[in-house]
Order: C-alpha cells, then structure tokens, then sequence
C-alpha cells in the first residue's frame, strides 16, 4: 500500500513486479502397483532409489525381486535405466482365502492376564520374523518397562538384523504421555499396540531371578545345571573364591560361564532395575529363536535355588509376532491368541478375479491403482501384472488404468497379456490382440512389443522373460534429463540397459507393419544394441490422423498443462481485468519463452512457436460477470523425424553451353 508520509525525508515504497515464475513439473516419475512381500499395504510409498525399494517392498532376498512380483522386476529395471523417482503400491487379492494376513501376539502380565496385542504394520509372512522384548532396565522398574522391537531377515542361510526399534519407560495407560500405544504407534515402522489393560506390566522376556536375591547367601563354588529349551547343555563351573558382591559383577560371571556351555555363545545376563530396591537378573539364551529359552536347575541349595532362577520363573526370550514358534511362559497364556501373518496367494492364472480386483482397488477407498490419489505428482503408470492376466482382466485394468492417466494428466505404458497358451511374442500375434481390443487406444498410452528377457538372479541369472513397461519408463527418465520430453525416446541412443534379449526380433518388413498400427517395435541393431524402434501413442495409428500421434508431443503438451494448472493458483480471486490478463499474458509467455530458447518448439521466433491469448477477446463480460478467465495457449511441437528419405542424383558430365 502507499506509505504514509508525515515528514520531510525520503521514503522507499516496495512495489510488486507481477511476476510469478512458473516452474516446469517433473516428467518422469514412475508409479508401480503390484504384489511385494512386505511394505505397507494399499499406500503409496516414494522411493528414490533401487536400494530404497529393496529395504521397504523387497522382501528377505538381497535382491530386493519376488518371483511372484513382475512389479519388482520392472522396478530393478527402471532405476538401472535411468530413473530417479517413483511411487510404489504393494496390493494383494481381493479373494479372501489369497489375501495376505497381520501377524500378531498377545503380552501378558505374570499372573495369566492380558496386558496389550502387538499387531504388524503391514501385512505378510515377514512379520513372522519380528520379535517383541521387554525388559525392567527402567528409571523406576515398578511401574515402567522398555520395548524392543527387532526384525530379522534370513538371506543365502544366514539370518542377520533388519531393523531394531527401543521405547523406553513406557506405562500400560492410556492418559499418560508415556503410554506403550502412543508411544510405539505413533513412531514404529514395524508393529501397532492395542487391547490396553491399563495398570497391568508385561511379563519380562528372559528367564527372570526372585526378587532382589540375597548375595549374602552366596558361597564358593555355587552352581546349576543348565537347560536350553528342556535339554540340559552343561553346569555352571562355579562361582570362584571371592564370592561377588554386587548384582553387576554376579552377572557378568554367570554370562561368562553360560557363554562357556554348547550353543549359548551369545547368551546375557543382565540387571535389571539398580536405581530401586527391587533388582532381578535376566538371562537369554542369545539364540534369536523365539522357541529358546534357558531353565536353571540344582538339588536346593544351588545357585539356581539362591538367585531364585525356578522352573516356574522361565520365559520366553522374545516374543514373535504370529507366535508360530513361540515357546509360551510356563503356568500362563501370553495374553492372547497370537496369529501368524502370511503373503496370501498372488496367482493372476487360478485368481484372475481376485488379482484383478487387488489391482484396480476403490477409488472411494483410495485402494490399489487408486491409492495413487494421494500423490501430489506421477507421469509414467506401470502395471506389468497385467502380462499375466487373462484378455479381459487386462482389458479392464488397461481401461481403469488410461483414466486415471487421463485424469491425472500421466501416460500409462500398456504392458501386453501374454495368458493364452504360447504367447503373444509374434507379429500376427500382437495384431490380432490390438483388433480385438481396438477401444483401449487412448492418446495417454503406449503399447511397446515385444517382451524383454533379463537376467534372473532368484534362478541362477537365468534369462526371464518380462514385460517392458518398467525399462522403457526408465527409458523415458534418461531421455528426459538428456534431452527434454519433447526429444522422443527411441533411436539409437535408446539402448535398453539390463536388456540380455529380445523374445522376438522384428525384421524392417515386420516393423513397417506394425508401426502404422501404433505398436511400437524394440529392435536389436549390430553396434548399438537393444533400442527403442518407435515413439507413437495408443492414438498413433495412421487411419486416425490424431495430433497427439507422438509421444513425445502428447507428453510435452501434458507437462505444459500440468505446469500451467498449478503455476496459475494465484489467479484465483484476484479482480478479472486486464492488469490481471496482462499478468498472466507476461508469466505463462515467460515460461513458455524458456521453452523455446531450450528447443522445445518448432519455429524460428517467439512468435512462430507460440502464443498466449489472455483478453476481452478470449474473456468477454458475460464470462468475467461468471467469474471465468479464460487462457488460450497454443505451440508449435516438434515431431520426430520418423522416416528419413535421402534422394540420391547423379550429375551428367558438365556440358558447355
């Protein structure tokens, strides 16, 4: 606003520019929904990178890849070939005999009573490898417990931590601010608390002394016999000649004898509880088997008689979650009924319906592909399951699929069913197919033939043949970065990285047949490689003369849009007169001169390669008395030189006139 002068002197007024930089939108952000075996379900996680994939969708296998998952593979492939950024859907059956299933055990108290149900995030059978401890190593151990949460993963025969979780000094009550569910729920990427009986402790895992026991009573050369699981592995060797006389000290002589005695190499001993005058010790077997745990056993007047270490006193080491192999503390429940979780089955051939159904999800629900509706942001839809679904099921997925695309302003990759007997890696073949579902073409997808074949590492680096979709998206990243998206993305910089085969080659015959079809032909070139051989849309095919025949015109013109829709917000509400329509002309003709200066239009001039129409013209009264502004953007696409023709010409002898 003006200042307000009341004094001689100078003055400085900050006056607006009106100019509000309009930013241009990623292009290739992939998004993938299929089954993993782990991550959360029906949500869309962002991943930017191979190794981040792996850690929250991949499973146990190093590799991150699933056999059951084409999803995982077209992922591997589309950060090997160029991409940076996507968004991953894990989805499961819709059957409820296939669908994947919550692991889950109940915590009890020492007295039979239930205390809280520990429930997986996600559901799987990777939470069957989650262990649950709890220990009284706590500021005050009569009333407040710690949690740890570990999750191990068993790769190549040897088992390795995933991931560990620590809440301490925790209460079982709902009105504190230390409550194990508020606490645990609202920070675990692992496990949910629920069922609170408010007041109770959990029974500590461990096998747990009396309380307090008396040191005093203690003597050279105390021992016990000590059982893993209910078989005897060995006998303590004694405590020594200076008798300990602190908890610490008694500890690490136990735990330096159990490590002594066959298969307790990592067992512990600890105190718990040495800022209260209630101390216990704690021994675990070490052995990471929820179904282990120690027992200490003498004639009376032992050690295990002194410390209080009775039958009765043997716990679990861990509890699991799914309790499969849960060994239950003696004389009591574990305060629940514990479930295993499973994978379900994932079987697009026997459970089309159910796999289907998984995949397409409820847009009210924002399940399965509209689970992507919670993303600010995606353009490359890949849905490679639908290789293995039959006809209709893909059909029906391909259609739900092109909508969304065409609501979200995105392009779907159409991955090609192969469900019939032999398979659809054949000229006539990929033909028939396309004529028979001539109402799937759409100007925001693309079809590409035929399959790739990569190396498997979960079958000795075998070849497998694989849908295309999760390559050529990376694809499209690389050219991207390189060249913008209006460069399209085939040609003999196309090279297919991680590409062993093709499951057919085209011939130049074979690829003339096709291409005026608007199936776009991988080739397999001397010197280059595996490339991409064609750049039209589902709306490419010759008879329709579309003017989004192109990919990369149809895919600049949606990143046009798409920067435009939200590089505007500001217009909204602002007075619709011509400052307003002259602000607008000077922002979007800014954006779309950077356009034009990075070689994205045809055209030697501004002027020959686009325009902005924002005034009383475009914008008449009955519109602005409705509250419309209306904005008129056209450009001058370039469009690949798909056929090259070089005439040839001899010259006659020069002859003098």
């Amino acid at each position: 606003m003006p200042v307000q002068v009341s004094y001689p002197g100078v003055y400085v007024e900050e006056i607006p520019s009106g100019v509000r930089t309009i930013i241009g939108v990623a292009t290739s952000i992939g998004a993938f929904v299929d089954y993993f075996p782990t991550g959360p379900m029906n949500q869309a996680v962002q991943i930017l990178s191979l190794a981040s994939f792996n850690k929250q969708f991949g499973g146990s296998d190093p590799s991150g890849l699933d056999a059951r998952s084409e999803a995982s593979y077209a992922i591997q492939q589309f950060f090997l070939n160029g991409g940076t950024e996507a968004y991953v859907v894990r989805v499961g059956s819709s059957t409820p005999a296939n669908s994947p299933t919550k692991a889950s055990v109940g915590i009890g108290d020492g007295s039979n009573n239930p205390v809280f149900v520990v429930t997986a995030r996600s559901a799987g059978a990777w939470a069957n490898n989650v262990l649950v401890e709890i220990d009284y190593g706590t500021t005050d151990p009569a009333t407040l417990f710690n949690l740890t949460v570990t999750e191990f993963v068993t790769a190549n025969g040897s088992t390795s931590v995933a991931a560990i979780e620590s809440y301490l000094n925790l209460v079982v009550d709902s009105t504190k601010a230390n409550d194990v569910a508020a606490v645990v729920n609202a920070g675990s990427q692992l496990i949910w608390i629920s069922s609170e009986t408010k007041g109770k402790l959990p029974a500590a895992t461990g096998t747990v002394s009396a309380a307090s026991p008396d040191l005093t009573k203690l003597a050279k050369g105390d021992a016990c016999d000590v059982l893993l699981s209910g078989t005897k592995v060995g006998t303590l060797a004694g405590l020594p000649a200076t008798v300990p006389s602190t908890y610490s000290a008694l500890a690490s002589i136990v735990q330096t004898q159990l490590r002594a005695l066959t298969g307790l190499a990592n067992a512990t001993v600890s105190v718990v509880g040495t800022t209260s005058t209630r101390v216990y010790l704690a021994a675990e077997a070490g052995t990471k088997s929820p179904a282990d745990y120690l027992t200490f056993s003498d004639a009376g007047s032992g050690l295990a008689s002194k410390l209080g270490f009775t039958a009765a006193a043997a716990n679990v080491q861990q509890y699991a979650l799914g309790g499969a192999t849960v060994q239950q503390q003696i004389g009591q429940s574990v305060g629940g009924t514990a479930a295993p979780g499973g994978d379900g089955t994932w079987d697009p051939t026997n459970d089309a319906a159910g796999v289907t159904a998984g995949i397409l999800g409820d847009p009210d629900a924002k399940t399965g592909i509209y689970a992507l509706a919670d993303v600010d942001l995606f353009n490359l839809l890949c849905l490679p399951v639908t290789a293995n679904l039959p006809d209709a099921n893909a059909a029906t997925i391909a259609f739900a699929a092109e909508k969304l695309c065409t609501d979200r302003r995105a392009f779907y990759l159409l991955d090609l069913p192969q469900n019939l007997p032999g398979n659809r890696d054949s000229v006539p073949a990929v033909m028939d197919w396309l004529g028979a579902n001539a109402t799937i073409r759409s100007r925001n997808a693309a079809l590409y033939f035929p399959r790739i074949a990569i190396a498997d590492p979960l079958n000795n680096y075998r070849l497998r043949p694989t849908p295309s979709s999760g390559t050529i998206a990376g694809l499209f990243a690389t050219t991207d970065g390189a060249r913008g998206v209006w460069k399209a993305p085939a040609g003999t910089e196309a090279t297919l990285s991680g590409v062993q085969k093709l499951q057919y080659n085209p011939t130049d015959g074979e690829n003339g047949v096709l291409n005026p079809l608007a199936i776009n032909c991988l080739r397999n070139f001397p010197v280059y490689g595996t490339v991409c051989w064609g750049a039209r849309t589902l709306y490419g095919a010759d008879q329709m003369s579309d003017n989004y025949k192109y990919i990369p015109v149809r895919r600049l013109a949606l990143f046009i849009e798409e920067s435009l829709y939200r590089g505007t917000q500001w217009v909204v509400f602002e007075p619709n007169d011509e400052p307003l329509w002259a602000q607008i002309r000077l922002n979007v003709g800014a954006f779309l001169h950077g356009l034009f200066r990075q070689g994205a239009f045809q055209g030697q001039s501004p002027k020959d390669a686009y325009f902005v129409k924002c005034d009383s013209e475009t914008t008449p009264q009955d519109q602005i008395n409705l509250g419309i502004v209306n904005i008129v953007v056209g450009f001058a696409p370039l469009k690949p030189a798909e056929f090259v023709i070089i005439q040839l010409q001899q010259m006659a002898g020069q002859i003098e006139t």
